[in-house]
């Protein structure tokens, strides 16, 4: 029976933890995939990522309300995640990651929205994604095993691409060009 129900990506990664083993634990990752998951998974696993927040506890009045009601989704959520993180580049004229224009109080502030307007399960992903800490609590759900599930190499690069444009096999990148931010610095 299909499912109707997109799982929240705390439930995922609870599938995640609780799969026998490691074929089982790529096919659950593999069947819930989407551009957001795999930006979060990379934010959270590749060693050149660097979170522009402060490590440790967020002061964040967690959500109360139930999950799928009255709060928002990681799976939306994800895809500000330039906002909260920086890629080393190389060369240094490569695309700047990140959102170099957002102050640190300000990036402080909108990372605490984000958290409070999310699931209490999806805002304690993302404070363990900010520290390092997801694959302590989700067992299996390691950077070589995410690799393996969206065939990323060691950089996190989709290995086969079939070209520009949409789908599983285009690289990820949270990276932006100089004239996308100053794009968003003229419209607001």
């Amino acid at each position: 029976m299909e499912e109707t129900y997109r799982p929240l990506y705390h439930e995922i990664f609870t599938k995640v933890n609780n799969a026998k083993d490691k074929p089982k634990k790529v096919k659950v990752l593999q069947a819930y995939r989407t551009e957001a998951l795999e930006m979060f998974l990379k934010s959270a696993f590749d060693p050149k990522i660097t979170w522009l927040l402060p490590e440790g506890d967020t002061p964040y009045i967690p959500n109360e309300a139930p999950d799928g009601t009255e709060h928002t989704i990681l799976d939306r959520e994800a895809l500000k995640f330039h906002n909260y993180v920086q890629l080393e580049r190389n060369p240094p004229d490569a695309p700047i990651v990140g959102n170099p224009n957002i102050n640190t109080m300000r990036r402080e502030m909108m990372f605490v929205q984000l958290l409070e307007g999310l699931s209490q399960g999806e805002a304690e992903c993302v404070c363990l994604a900010k520290d390092g800490l997801l694959s302590k609590k989700y067992k299996g759900l390691t950077a070589k095993m995410v690799q393996e599930a969206f065939d990323w190499d060691e950089n996190f690069v989709a290995k086969k691409r079939a070209g520009p444009g949409y789908g599983p096999r285009r690289a990820i990148d949270l990276g932006r060009t100089q004239a996308d931010i100053d794009y968003v610095n003229r419209t607001g």
